[in-house]
Formats: C-alpha cells, sequence, structure tokens
C-alpha cells in the first residue's frame, strides 16, 4: 500500500510504514520506517530467481537528502533471503531497491546531489560534503561519476591548445624486486590540457610530466581532431616542444608571455646587478631590498 508519506519521500521501491518524532531536545529529524515494496528485490542478483524462504530480518539505516529542510533518520527494515538454486554460488542475499543499491550506505539521489553540487553548483568537495554530511572521497567520487555522465567522450575541436603542467601534493615510490630500483607510484607533477580559444575550458589532466604523458592523451585523440589544432600555447619546456613537433607538426608553438616577461625581467636584474658591481666596486658590497648593490 503506497500512502502520501511514502509519495512525499519518492524512495521508489519502499515503503513508509511509521513516522516517529525524533526525542524533544535531540537536534535530528523524525524516524520513518521503511519496508521493501518491490518484488523484483526478493530476485537473486546472481542467476535472477525469486527467493521464496526468508533467513532472517535486517534493519538498515541509509542516509538521504532532507525532506521539507529536515534530515530523516530512516529507518529500513528488510529480509536477507536465501537463494535456493543449486546451481548458483550465491548462498544468501539481502534486499536491494534502485535508489539503496547493496551494501550501500547512501541514496542514489544523494550522492547525485553531492556530485551535482561541485560540477553544476561550483562549489568545492569540502563544501558538498559538509552541506550533504558525508565525507570527502565519497563526494569525490560522485563528482567523478557526474562528471563521466555529463562530459562528452571527446572534447570538440580546438584551434589553440594550451598545455602546462601543475603540482599536486607529494610524490610515492615503491621498491621493484624486478629491477632493483625505486619506481614512481604517484607522481606529483600532472599535466593539463585547456581550450584556450574556445570556451571548453579544461579538457584533460593526466598524472606525470613526461613526452610520453603528452604524445599519450593527445594520441588518444583522432587524427581530424589533432590536424584541427593551429597554435600550442606552453611554457619553455623542451618535453612539451618534443611531444608537440611528433604528435601535431603542422601546428605552431607559441610560448606563453608570462614566461617570457619573467626571463626578460630576470635578465635586467642580473644586468642592473652586474654594473652595478662593476661602477660601485665589488669589495664590501651588499644588496638592497630592490636588487641594487651598495658599498660600505
Amino acid at each position: 500500500m503506497v500512502n502520501n508519506t511514502t509519495r512525499l519521500l519518492g524512495l521508489e521501491g519502499l515503503t513508509v510504514v511509521d513516522v516517529v518524532s525524533a526525542d524533544e531536545g535531540v537536534e535530528q529529524g523524525p524516524i520513518v520506517h521503511l519496508v521493501t515494496a518491490d518484488e523484483q528485490a526478493r530476485a537473486c542478483p546472481e542467476c535472477g530467481v525469486a527467493a521464496v524462504r526468508v533467513k532472517e530480518w535486517v534493519t538498515t539505516r541509509p542516509r538521504d537528502l532532507p525532506v521539507a529542510g529536515r534530515r530523516c533518520d530512516l529507518r529500513w527494515r528488510k529480509r536477507r533471503w536465501y537463494c535456493d538454486e543449486q546451481a548458483c554460488p550465491r548462498g544468501t542475499f539481502t534486499e536491494h531497491v534502485a535508489q539503496v543499491p547493496a551494501r550501500a550506505r547512501l541514496t542514489r539521489r544523494l550522492r547525485e546531489a553531492a556530485g551535482a553540487a561541485v560540477g553544476d553548483g561550483c562549489r568545492t568537495i569540502v563544501q558538498s560534503a559538509r552541506d550533504h554530511g558525508v565525507s570527502w572521497p565519497v563526494v569525490s567520487a560522485a563528482f567523478t561519476a557526474h562528471a563521466a555522465r555529463v562530459l562528452p567522450d571527446q572534447p570538440d575541436p580546438v584551434t589553440v591548445l594550451g598545455i602546462d603542467e601543475i603540482r599536486r601534493g607529494r610524490p610515492r615510490w615503491r621498491w621493484d624486486e624486478t629491477t632493483g630500483s625505486w619506481q614512481t607510484v604517484v607522481d606529483r607533477w600532472h599535466v593539463g590540457f585547456v581550450d584556450i580559444s574556445g570556451g571548453q575550458g579544461l579538457l584533460g589532466q593526466v598524472e606525470g610530466r613526461t613526452s610520453a604523458t603528452v604524445t599519450g592523451w593527445l594520441g588518444q585523440r583522432s587524427q581530424a581532431w589533432r590536424d584541427g589544432v593551429a597554435f600550442v600555447a606552453i611554457d619553455m619546456c623542451t618535453i612539451f616542444k618534443s611531444a608537440i613537433r611528433t604528435v601535431l607538426p603542422q601546428a605552431r608553438i607559441v610560448v606563453d608571455h608570462f614566461h617570457l616577461v619573467q626571463l626578460a625581467n630576470q635578465a635586467v636584474t642580473e644586468v642592473r646587478r652586474r654594473v652595478t658591481v662593476q661602477v660601485r666596486g665589488g669589495v664590501g658590497a651588499r644588496a638592497t631590498a630592490n636588487g641594487n648593490y651598495v658599498t660600505g
């Protein structure tokens, strides 16, 4: 029987049988007792045959989105069934529905909302985790799943491609007994690929800062996509230059103006210091805050 409270909760396959107010003074929402309403929950997940023998009753407490601004404490009383199919390796199983998969502690819509808050709501993972009452790893995985659903398999064509590295955390190594050397498990450098001329933003990010890393990501794009790249903006990194010459021979390499200005400022500073030492003498010379040298 589906009542209005069940419709309000909106968890398909589950029915509300009772709602109990929380104890006075306790900062939590009402306690909502649920039972299974979907007959497909009796089907063995291994062989698909409907079970007929109940082993025991269990109660789980999946977390869900707030209802009417209040976070409810869900109590789902469900059955653990015997699978009597002799050919099935699964001896027993517990009921599950689409919104609360097997061994899940969160409803599917809570995970999706946490991931969408990062992808569509411009929140950080920490903010989304705090707002939804879940942990950082849960939101990170939810955002990854959300991005996989909405992002295309391949980025749209790019005319001006930007390539740059970013440092992420600390490196990790492991000892390889075969080679007798340390092998990198986690690289502290990642390489990002950005659409500069269009509106796609970050196209991809891969771990490592080697020529093989860059050529590997570009090699996954179609030949038509690679032929459409006319310019590639990089810093003065020979690794990126070598990879571009290999995979994008038709593209013109453009050096990021920030690095050009930085090198020009460094050259001017070195000349100014050298000339100052030559004019004022090198003995007892000391540098001031603005980079000049004074004697005395």
